[in-house]
């Protein structure tokens, strides 16, 4: 998903292998696999090209990693608890942009919170 994150365009299974063959070595038919698996999953979309697919994320990152904090929260018996906790660790910094964002969140984004 990193690699699919840093372009902003779709690639095919051959540019993610060659970016990631400058770090490791790594077979073609792994990096296809990956790919089908994360499309099965719903994480990235795939459009074809002639006779290969392109994959792009389903989601940016900020959306995929807040889908991830929202099932940690739902598998909580508290979410006020465990939010609470989550918060307690956090550094002033991380404080403050959390602050920044509640302040200019658009209500009209929420979600429904009947759950």
């Amino acid at each position: 998903m990193q690699r699919l994150w840093s372009v902003d365009r779709p690639v095919s299974v051959r540019e993610v292998l060659e970016d990631l063959q400058r770090e490791r070595d790594i077979a073609y038919t792994t990096v296809m696999t990956v790919l089908d698996n994360l499309h099965g999953k719903g994480l990235v979309r795939r459009e074809k090209q002639g006779r290969a697919y392109l994959y792009a994320p389903a989601l940016s990152r900020e959306e995929h990693t807040a889908g991830l904090l929202d099932q940690v929260l739902s598998q909580s018996g508290d979410r006020g608890a465990t939010l609470l906790h989550f918060v307690g660790h956090m550094s002033e910094d991380d404080l403050a942009e959390l602050r920044s964002a509640l302040d200019h969140r658009d209500p009209s984004d929420a979600p429904d919170t009947a759950r």
